[in-house]
């Protein structure tokens, strides 16, 4: 397969979107009291389509077909699929391959349900690639943690790596991948460490603070296309926004990906029970905005988006990915809007809780402070950053002070 069309005109504000999604997705489910319930990706859905945002004319929901064992194999073992399966077709663990544990509990049907968000990144690559879509989502997606041979962290299948896997073998010659995920995206980096067609950003808590305890700035990979920006706790909206730009931004405009992956964990928010940053809603929509308008200016517009981490489950995470599908489909849901009354009956439904009111945490326009602004060698945040420029920005021709 032939590498897409680059010339084409790529418009952020005129842009359509696929969307990925089957309600069987909602089986990756390890169950009562687990962290990663499924009705977060369920509200998501509710409220994206309760705004409107699934009915744009520029917006497909499209289904897709299960990862067959040779797309697996794309970055899994065999061994470790069959033990996958053998756990979804008894319910016993599988403790070598990390199956059976707190963080991976053992579930019936496991191996399909895990297959069905891998189809459905692979299905938003294919879109993407093959120039059916120039933006494609699967907010089920983006289960960065899983290793070759082994869960981890909630992640069964590495769809993110798989998806990028997909586009090596279909001629793809630079992919990068950015993840905005709390955690480090270890297992997308691990798959791809020593191949320099694949950039991989993961901009995260600092490991000494958080699972799972990768992801420091020396791990730099070939030609320094690993790259990690490693984070204080307490890291709030504009310091964290100022790293996104101090890294991010540079390195996409000198790669020029021919496609860009991202994973938009949405559990740096401040609410978020399980890791140590500050983020509000209002920036992590900013987020979305600058990776949106990178995708176009750096891979001609070619955007696959995963949704990822996220344990607020009414609170942060569908009004985050809602506002995620917004941005990716050309029009950005203002942050004043109020969320539907039926949505929030219907969360109050499902959970039991009271939803929120606004699409906003209060912070309607969250400013960017430029890298360029200067160097405060008494910030924490600023010490991690040039950490991580030190680290790669000579591989990639770049000064660590000034971009040039």
């Amino acid at each position: 397969m032939s590498s897409p069309d680059s010339s084409r005109p790529s418009d952020p504000a005129n842009c359509g979107l696929e969307i990925f999604w089957d309600e069987r997705l909602i089986s990756y489910d390890f169950g009562p009291g687990h962290p990663m319930n499924p009705v977060r990706v369920e509200l998501t859905m509710a409220l994206a389509r309760e705004l409107g945002v699934l009915d744009r004319p520029n917006v497909r929901v499209s289904p897709f077909e299960i990862a067959d064992d040779k797309l697996l194999r794309l970055v899994h073992e065999e061994s470790y699929i069959a033990a996958v399966k053998h756990v979804g077709a008894t319910g016993l663990p599988e403790i070598r391959y990390g199956l059976g544990t707190p963080d991976n509990p053992a579930f019936l049907g496991m191996h399909e349900a895990s297959a069905l968000v891998a189809g459905a990144s692979v299905a938003a690559a294919e879109a993407v690639w093959t120039g059916r879509a120039e933006h494609a989502a699967n907010v089920s997606g983006g289960l960065h943690h899983a290793l070759s041979g082994a869960a981890s962290g909630f992640c069964v299948y590495n769809d993110p790596a798989i998806a990028i896997a997909w586009l090596l073998e279909n001629g793809a010659e630079r992919v990068a991948y950015v993840d905005i995920d709390v955690h480090h995206g270890d297992g997308v980096q691990a798959a791809f460490y020593d191949d320099p067609r694949v950039l991989t950003i993961s901009l995260h808590e600092t490991p000494r603070t958080l699972f799972p305890g990768t992801g420091f700035p020396n791990e730099t990979g070939a030609a320094g296309t690993s790259v990690n920006i490693s984070l204080p706790p307490g890291t709030g909206d504009r310091p964290w926004l100022r790293a996104f730009d101090a890294i991010i931004p540079p390195l996409l405009r000198r790669f020029r990906p021919e496609v860009l992956v991202t994973q938009q964990g949405a559990d740096g928010h401040a609410l978020d029970p399980l890791a140590h940053l500050t983020l509000s809603v209002d920036g992590q929509r900013t987020a979305y905005s600058l990776l949106h308008r990178l995708a176009h200016e750096t891979a001609g517009g070619r955007w696959v988006l995963t949704g990822g981490g996220g344990y607020e489950l009414v609170q942060v995470v569908p009004r985050a990915w809602t506002h995620l599908l917004a941005e990716a489909a050309g029009g950005p849901i203002p942050p004043e809007t109020a969320t539907p009354q039926e949505w929030r009956d219907f969360a109050r439904a499902r959970t039991e809780e009271i939803a929120p009111r606004r699409m906003t945490d209060g912070t309607d326009v969250v400013e960017v402070s430029r890298w360029g602004d200067g160097y405060d060698p008494s910030s924490p945040v600023d010490q991690a950053v040039l950490a991580t420029r030190r680290a790669v920005f000579p591989e990639h021709g770049l000064d660590p002070m000034t971009d040039e």
